[in-house]
């Protein structure tokens, strides 16, 4: 009897404490973002999934690059519950039309959170023509920091973002991605 309590009663502070990590959270950029529509700039959202939201991320030097923004708060995939399939599977959607329209040699997916705790993943990809295509990233990005040199040469693709944007979204539309119901 005591064991079946206890262990109702960690039942009970887990589901407390998972139902808690999904309430937005007001101090969270990514949750600020979410709540007042569009968030980011209307000509950088690629596609509005039941789950998330993608967006064409900063760094064009890596062409296609995006950013993947859940659209619940959470900090662990683990606190997802039931929606972390659809999640993940609009993750690889994602990839999958990043693929399609600019032939990356390698795709890097990045889920850290470590500056901005709120799931989201960074899909990067990679050209065989980048001299730092066996190191990741963030060595780059690093450098962008202190460099407005470098920092431009990140930020500038050999595709405009809004040809990135249309072909991304072209794609998601011709190969029937989900989308949030418009509200």
């Amino acid at each position: 009897m005591i064991a079946l309590l206890t262990k109702r009663r960690t039942s009970l502070l887990l589901t407390n404490r998972y139902h808690f990590s999904m309430i937005r959270d007001p101090n969270c950029p990514f949750c600020r973002k979410l709540a007042t529509p569009p968030g980011w700039p209307a000509d950088d959202m690629v596609w509005t999934f039941p789950h998330s939201v993608a967006v064409l991320g900063p760094w064009q030097f890596y062409t296609g690059y995006c950013l993947l923004v859940s659209d619940r708060h959470a900090t662990e995939l683990s606190q997802l519950g039931s929606d972390r399939a659809a999640f993940l599977a609009e993750m690889a959607t994602l990839a999958e039309a990043i693929g399609a329209c600019f032939q990356p040699h390698k795709l890097n997916y990045e889920l850290l959170g470590n500056q901005v705790p709120h799931l989201h993943w960074h899909l990067f990809p990679r050209s065989v023509v980048d001299p730092a295509r066996l190191r990741p990233v963030w060595f780059d990005l690093d450098r962008a920091d202190a460099d407005p040199v470098e920092k431009e040469r990140l930020e500038t693709g050999t595709v405009p973002r809004s040809e990135s944007v249309a072909r991304l979204r072209a794609w998601l539309r011709a190969n029937g991605a989900p989308e949030r119901p418009a509200q």
